[in-house]
């Protein structure tokens, strides 16, 4: 039998001090993993498992808010969207359709389901578990994908990093709401650099705040 070779560790401290030192970014950089069991994600030392159902935005900000590691199955979601995202429940045509939209986020459902088909989500069935935890603590070493909140002056020399060699020019859309599909949806289904603007959810239950100034809003 063929031995697998360990997956590469990482000096995760050294990493996130190096950006810290270098962005002073305000928010804990986090990791975010997918686990085939829920075994595997139960058996990271410290994991926390919540009590309630939440938003998988609440979920992200414990980790990068509160600096806790979060262990979450479908069961810990409260809708087929958030857990859709993340390979946690099917793309079926129910959820493709989009009709909890209609009227809200979408005039019509013919909208409502172009916006779904345009999510970017990680494939049903892989996956039964997820934990997000600060990248510092080396518990998901190496994570799936790593999560930065960032300012746009913060964030062009993260990218200007990214490209500093083996360049490639870099393409992000804008889903509008459910926001997530754009960042870590994107980012764990492809391993691709991904940016998203924050969405309502991510602002309301996660934390994350836009803030305008008057004379920006009056413009």
């Amino acid at each position: 039998m063929q031995q697998q070779t360990p997956p590469e560790q990482f000096d995760l401290p050294g990493m996130v001090a190096d950006l810290n030192n270098l962005l002073r970014l305000k928010t804990t950089v986090i990791g975010m993993k997918m686990f085939a069991s829920v075994d595997e994600m139960a058996a990271i030392p410290k994991i926390r498992r919540p009590t309630a159902v939440h938003t998988t935005d609440q979920i992200v900000s414990m980790a990068s808010r509160l600096g806790w590691t979060v262990g979450i199955t479908a069961d810990d979601l409260v809708g087929a969207q958030c857990r859709a995202v993340i390979g946690l429940a099917p793309q079926d045509e129910k959820w493709l359709a989009g009709e909890a939209y209609v009227g809200v986020w979408h005039e019509n459902a013919e909208d409502a389901r172009k916006r779904q088909q345009a999510l970017d989500v990680v494939p049903h069935g892989r996956y039964q578990a997820l934990a997000v935890s600060p990248l510092s603590s080396g518990r998901l070493n190496p994570p799936d994908i790593c999560l930065v909140y960032a300012t746009p002056g913060q964030m062009i020399i993260l990218i200007n990093g990214l490209q500093y060699t083996g360049y490639k020019k870099f393409e992000w859309g804008v889903v509008g709401e459910t926001a997530c599909a754009d960042s870590w949806g994107r980012a764990l289904k492809t391993g691709e650099p991904s940016l998203s603007l924050p969405c309502f959810a991510e602002r309301r239950y996660g934390g994350c705040r836009l803030n305008i100034s008057p004379r920006q809003s009056r413009a």
